[in-house]
């Protein structure tokens, strides 16, 4: 399997992905870097994962998944940024809407260059999304196949120890180059990003087993 993961981060989306050629997109050097030694086997790429969308969708990708953004998006946030906190108000980061459009409209236009499967992860957001997700743990999904219900651990948000997120998610933090909550965080549990690749290629991966 040829996939595109963008916005990689560490890693926790891909950490039990098997038997897959992975280019993965980090704009943060300090935190490619750290994806680099996870998975020493990827190919990583320094650069801004938006703009690479655009230039590189037609590369022959048989899975795109793609996180961008959140903050702007979220509840917490929007409750931080309305006086009641230190933080100031925002608009909304529209790259998120971008990337589904684009990514929807490639699928389906007749002779498009990108046959593959796509993910679009992103949190909860604190307004009635544009274009409707499914929903999963905590995360809005936006896909090309259908996500099958399952129930996984609590991300830890403002309620685990630094150790037990660790556990959680499947990742130290130690050398983390930003707060260590923060970082562990935003790592999306490696069981739930194995439960969006199976979906996208049940039918692939029942093949396998049967033959």
């Amino acid at each position: 399997m040829k996939v595109l993961n963008l916005y990689a981060g560490v890693g926790g989306n891909r950490k039990l992905w098997k038997d897959v050629d992975v280019t993965a997109v980090e704009i943060e050097p300090k935190i490619a870097k750290i994806y680099q030694d996870f998975f020493p086997d990827d190919k990583v790429i320094v650069t801004d994962a938006h703009q690479y969308l655009l230039e590189h969708y037609n590369n022959g990708w048989d899975f795109i998944w793609s996180s961008p953004p959140c903050p702007t998006h979220s509840r917490i946030r929007n409750i931080a940024g309305i006086g009641r906190g230190t933080h100031k108000p925002v608009y909304p980061d529209m790259r998120l809407y971008e990337e589904i459009i684009f990514l929807n409209n490639i699928y389906h236009s007749r002779g498009c260059l990108f046959k593959g499967k796509y993910c679009i992860e992103n949190v909860i957001s604190y307004y009635t999304p544009l274009i409707s997700p499914q929903t999963l743990n905590n995360h809005f999904f936006w896909t090309n196949f259908k996500i099958g219900n399952k129930r996984f651990k609590s991300r830890g948000v403002g309620t685990k120890s630094i150790a037990e997120m660790e556990e959680i998610k499947g990742f130290t933090s130690k050398g983390s180059p930003i707060r260590k909550d923060t970082y562990l965080k935003n790592i999306l549990i490696p069981e739930l990003g194995k439960h969006i690749f199976d979906c996208a290629f049940k039918t692939v991966q029942n093949h396998l087993v049967e033959g």
